[in-house]
């Protein structure tokens, strides 16, 4: 079992008194299903699983009505195995086949007899029509493909060397030599195998290129039948075009994709709704301009500037067909295969739990990503040669008088250096660019005594 870090955060959900559903939402193939099981083998007496794709009838548990006896009733009879009060997890997946299944949680959380899992691919989530989505009875949790840190601990890396690491990170001082390189080649294998958890499996049970780009290019055929099956008519060949076309418009020199690329007469507001399809069902990520790189981002942002990142740098490199494979895992990933290492960084950062923003203008230039983190902002330039020390618009930005940040790294092959108040880190430590932890107890008291007459 591949260890993924969602694990730890359904042990809280299950030790917490008073708990919601826990509702996980993502691309196909990530690991949900694998994840929920394994989780209710190691916690539960009892699970039962219902899948609305492989067991169409089961929507007709929740047809009828929203009365909770009736439709515990009906889903113990559909089950036919037993289920005790407080022993048992009842895991409905893929929930986008089954819209009522998300109006009757509520009823099922508040009658507490059991525990409810719900898990299901964004395709088609957004697009089914939910009679009342029950807020406040669901705990929704995002899932992604594999972080790189998630892959190193399955390839071997013990905890002690995270440690290691992340004394090093917050000390700013240099990995060992041996360590540094060591975990560069692992980098370079991640950007290759990514983070689809089969084809990590396969990568770890094998260690064979070949089967895992075979299994690769099996997850973007399933892609575009999903696209066919889940998007609608008028957007099926749009949404596709998209699709296929992020290698190359992520080849571009500034990476911006071109909508007028796909035809001469596309403009985006024809597009805009695939585009957020695509974001919406986990396969692509989405990075936005920003008009200044201060807070708060999510108010500058221009949407009609944006960067189009597929969801795993292994499916980017298999979509790409060039046989690119061979020289990343050689370490060759200068000017050429830029666009793939950065791709690699905006799917750690996504995981991470940051949004993706990006900043280019005529007057400084461009940087790969600003990423908010509270209220402060954090810039960071993914460089993939020898010359990373040259990053003329950080340096522009910086001198900014009125522009604030709170970091500035530069993501390279060189080891940890601190310099003019930049900070230069190996690709390998972005796992531990983490945005900053919210408070448990945020507890504000409103004095009012001054209102007093």
């Amino acid at each position: 079992m591949l260890k993924r870090k969602l694990y730890s955060q359904l042990a809280s959900w299950k030790a917490s008194e008073k708990r919601k559903a826990f509702c996980i939402i993502g691309a196909r193939q990530i690991g949900k299903t694998t994840l929920v099981r394994e989780f209710a083998r190691n916690n539960y007496e009892y699970f039962a699983e219902i899948n609305f794709i492989t067991d169409s009838k089961a929507s007709d548990i929740f047809q009828q009505t929203f009365d909770v006896e009736t439709i515990i009733t009906n889903l113990t009879a559909y089950l036919r195995q037993p289920l005790e009060a407080g022993k048992s997890l009842i895991f409905f997946d893929e929930i986008q086949k089954c819209p009522q299944v998300r109006t009757a949680i509520k009823f099922l959380v508040e009658d507490g007899r059991f525990d409810y899992v719900e898990s299901g691919s964004l395709l088609g989530v957004n697009f089914q029509d939910v009679p009342s989505f029950p807020v406040g009875f669901e705990e929704i949790h995002e899932m992604y493909p594999m972080d790189f840190e998630e892959f190193a601990a399955a390839n071997g890396v013990q905890q002690e060397t995270f440690s290691y690491l992340y004394d090093c990170y917050c000390n700013r001082k240099p990995v060992s030599e041996s360590v540094h390189n060591t975990m560069k080649k692992l980098f370079y294998t991640y950007i290759v195998v990514g983070g689809m958890p089969e084809a990590v499996q396969i990568f770890v049970d094998t260690h064979d290129i070949g089967k895992v780009i075979n299994y690769q290019n099996t997850i973007l055929s399933q892609y575009r039948l999903d696209i066919a099956q889940y998007a609608g008519n008028d957007d099926k060949i749009k949404i596709k075009a998209i699709f296929d076309s992020i290698p190359s418009q992520l080849d571009d020199k500034n990476r911006r994709f071109i909508v007028s690329s796909l035809t001469p007469s596309a403009r985006l507001n024809r597009y805009e709704n695939s585009f957020k399809w695509l974001t919406d069902a986990g396969v692509a990520l989405a990075c936005y301009n920003v008009n200044v790189p201060q807070p708060a981002l999510k108010l500058n942002e221009k949407h009609s500037l944006f960067k189009l990142y597929m969801n795993d740098t292994g499916l980017l490199c298999a979509a790409c067909m060039e046989n690119i494979q061979f020289d990343i895992l050689n370490g060759n990933v200068g000017l050429n295969l830029g666009s793939i290492l950065e791709n690699a960084i905006a799917q750690q950062m996504k995981a991470n739990g940051f949004s993706l923003y990006y900043f280019d203008s005529k007057k400084y230039g461009e940087l790969d990503f600003v990423i908010q983190n509270g209220l402060q902002i954090d810039l960071i330039e993914v460089k993939s040669g020898k010359d990373y020390r040259k990053h003329p618009a950080l340096g522009k930005v910086l001198s900014v008088d009125n522009w604030k940040f709170k970091n500035a790294y530069v993501l390279c092959q060189g080891n940890i250096e601190e310099r003019n108040g930049i900070l230069y880190l190996p690709w390998y430590l972005s796992i531990f660019l983490k945005p900053a932890q919210i408070p448990e107890n945020m507890i504000y008291e409103l004095d009012l005594s001054g209102l007093r007459v």
